[in-house]
């Protein structure tokens, strides 16, 4: 169980405990990047309030890097080695005391800023916040399906949390206590069914070769999971109550958790022993 810290309640002073006030932390946002030019503008704008911006850049080929030179002069390219590489090689870059980590198709909505502000100016006693996202499934905000409020840690201090190495889904292990934030950051992670397909293949290699190492399921897990990964999302998680979208959405998270697990089984039976990461 999450449990919200409010800014005047346990966790939390505006001063450091003898009526002195506490100076307001500084906060680097941290940023990894690869053609990125539709999202990364509104991504940087949401943010330019913080004491510093570092983006992480996989030679993009489109007008990304000088979008980011707008909003910062900390850009750095570097090749790419995985999603927890690059990320925790901008936070090695990052010079602020707490770090903030964002996705290029992510926004940080001005009551999320204002609620971070107010972690900065107090003495917290945590070391990193939980925060919830705000799912946009092509445009329309997905209540239901599991999908919110879902939470992820995205606010730390530095030299406290570090990307754990996975292949996909990567997260922040942080060392020492973890609260929650209240207010959401926003995710427009898929515009439409083109946007879905072209990210579909890339993910779900990745999220199969991250589960390569684990026991085998067998030829015929991946056709169990389809039906039952629809229904766990459409009817257990009230993926209905979105509507034409919620349909929509839980087809194809059934189909992608298909998919999933027949690369798996390829890779682990020898069929594919080195499958195409687009």
């Amino acid at each position: 169980m999450c449990v919200v810290i409010q800014t005047n309640g346990p966790g939390y002073t505006e001063d450091g405990g003898d009526g002195v006030p506490v100076k307001m932390s500084n906060l680097s946002v941290v940023v990894i990047t690869k053609n990125e030019e539709e999202d990364i503008g509104p991504c940087l704008e949401s943010v330019k309030w913080a004491d510093e911006i570092v983006v992480v850049d996989d030679f993009s080929q489109d007008r990304t890097l000088e979008i980011c030179h707008r909003w910062t002069d900390k850009v750095f390219q570097r090749k790419w080695e995985g999603y927890a590489k690059g990320k925790n090689f901008a936070i090695e870059k990052a010079s602020g005391q707490w770090i903030l980590s964002l996705d290029a198709d992510e926004r940080v909505s001005p009551e999320l800023a204002e609620e971070i502000k107010q972690v900065l100016r107090g003495s917290s006693n945590y070391d990193g916040y939980l925060v919830p996202m705000k799912f946009y499934f092509f445009g329309h905000w997905m209540r239901y399906g599991g999908l919110y409020p879902k939470r992820h840690l995205r606010l730390f201090r530095k030299g406290k949390g570090k990307f754990e190495e996975r292949a996909v889904h990567e997260g922040v292990k942080v060392t020492g206590r973890v609260g929650c934030l209240k207010e959401p950051m926003l995710h427009y992670s898929y515009e439409n069914l083109n946007d879905y397909l072209e990210k579909f293949d890339r993910y779900s290699t990745l999220d199969a070769l991250d589960k390569v190492d684990k026991p085998r399921y067998g030829r015929w897990y991946p056709f169990l999971r389809l039906p039952s990964e629809f229904i766990l999302t459409y009817f257990f998680r009230q993926g209905f109550r979105d509507g034409f979208y919620g349909l929509l959405y839980s087809v194809l998270n059934a189909f992608y958790v298909f998919v999933k697990y027949m690369k798996l089984w390829e890779v682990q039976s020898g069929r594919n022993t080195s499958p195409h990461v687009s």
